[in-house]
């Protein structure tokens, strides 16, 4: 679940937004309220949400200074600005400074919620990955694996595109080759197939998350790019020897 704050002057606005949260079954949750842009940015300090639902013009603060504020600070929190027609052209500034997304206030309903939301879930998930990415490969460029350019350009794109849908087609194309001849060079070069290759890289990342973060099973089955429940936690018990919530267990008790 996503962690939601909303920062709204109006209580009648505010509420209406948790109905339609709750109504909507989208994967974020609201774990704040504030009532103007200064008291918005202390709980983006202390709470440190994945998302910040805002009104425009509020007092004290506004929402586009909040926004300027909090990407000024260093938070990566997404921002959907709340807005009325009046203030379209204020929605439109707050884009050009990073904001995702706008929500009319006086025409709100599901489908539109449902529809910010999910582009807004999108970012969130790329943002997982490439963080994902770099934690789990932070040097990549230290030692070349191969003594092959090309096979080294692989493994790098792997490496950073994992939790993507990476597959033989993909790869040959961005060197350049053939694919049957890419997927033999790999076979003989590292001594595994590619797609095992890919795999373990997948259940490393996966065993990084299981033991590092609450996310559920599902949550880190698709961060790191399995789709399928079933096929995450058969694949992960193939490398592990255990399920996915069988070895959060076993880490938890060693730690």
């Amino acid at each position: 679940m996503w962690r939601t704050l909303i920062v709204e002057d109006e209580q009648y606005a505010r509420a209406s937004l948790c109905k339609l949260f709750t109504k909507a079954n989208i994967p974020f949750e609201i774990i704040g309220e504030a009532v103007n842009g200064e008291e918005g940015l202390q709980l983006i300090r202390e709470l440190q949400p994945d998302v910040v639902i805002s009104d425009i013009f509020m007092p004290l603060m506004d929402g586009i200074r909040l926004l300027q504020l909090t990407r000024k600070e260093g938070h990566e929190c997404r921002f959907v600005m709340l807005t009325a027609v009046s203030e379209f052209e204020y929605a439109r500034q707050a884009l050009e400074y990073g904001a995702s997304g706008y929500l009319m206030k006086l025409s709100l309903d599901l489908k539109e919620l449902k529809q910010t939301m999910d582009k807004v879930a999108g970012e969130l998930t790329r943002m997982d990955k490439l963080r994902l990415a770099d934690k789990w490969f932070p040097d990549k460029t230290t030692q070349e694996p191969t003594d092959h350019p090309e096979l080294n350009r692989m493994i790098t794109y792997i490496e950073e595109h994992f939790a993507e849908d990476v597959t033989l087609k993909r790869l040959a194309e961005y060197v350049r080759m053939d694919a049957s001849y890419v997927s033999d060079l790999f076979k003989k070069k590292m001594g595994i197939t590619m797609t095992h290759f890919i795999q373990n890289r997948r259940v490393q990342a996966a065993k990084m998350l299981l033991t590092e973060t609450e996310k559920t099973v599902s949550e880190v089955g698709r961060l790191v790019g399995f789709e399928n429940d079933n096929y995450f936690i058969k694949i992960f018990k193939r490398w592990c020897g255990l399920t996915p919530n069988e070895y959060r267990k076993e880490q938890k008790i060693v730690l």
